[in-house]
């Protein structure tokens, strides 16, 4: 069993739009269409990628890199900023191979700390961020938390 990452192309687009979390989940994520169509207004920062298995889309990622956060050229952060798995694909150690690999990502940016973000309340994703390392910063973006994981 072999799990990569793939860029999204042509050949690809129909299964990376197909891809659904389960539907209890839907409220938390926004679906890959929106990312895709962020990623392509905002080339230069988004890096939208699909989880596969052995060649089977199991999920789908979209990192960040040097966002301004506030806007002010003062604060540049990279991330994750989408991560969807696909219903019946959760458990299997496809959330955890995302965020290694936009980590791995950010340090070969030369990043020392990825970011993101998550929906709080007991139906949000906070255990599984925080169980990685990531740490609230106290901050929100919108209605969702704001984490941190340093890349040491």
């Amino acid at each position: 069993m072999t799990t990569s990452l793939q860029e999204i192309t042509p050949e690809n687009f129909e299964t990376a739009i197909d891809l659904r979390v389960r539907p209890d989940q839907e409220h938390l994520v926004a679906p890959v269409v929106k990312s895709l169509a962020e990623a392509y207004v905002h080339p230069d920062i988004a890096w939208p990628r699909l989880i596969c298995e052995d060649g089977e889309a199991v999920g789908f990622l979209m990192g960040f890199f040097d966002i301004d956060w506030t806007g002010e050229g003062t604060d540049f952060r990279s991330g994750l900023w989408r991560l969807n798995i696909a219903d019946g694909q959760q458990g299997r150690g496809y959330g955890r191979f995302a965020v290694q690999s936009v980590a791995d990502e950010i340090r070969r940016r030369g990043g020392t700390r990825l970011t993101t973000t998550w929906h709080p309340g007991a139906d949000g994703p906070a255990g599984f961020y925080l169980a990685l390392g990531f740490r609230p910063t106290g901050e929100t973006s919108g209605d969702q938390t704001v984490g941190v994981l340093a890349l040491n």
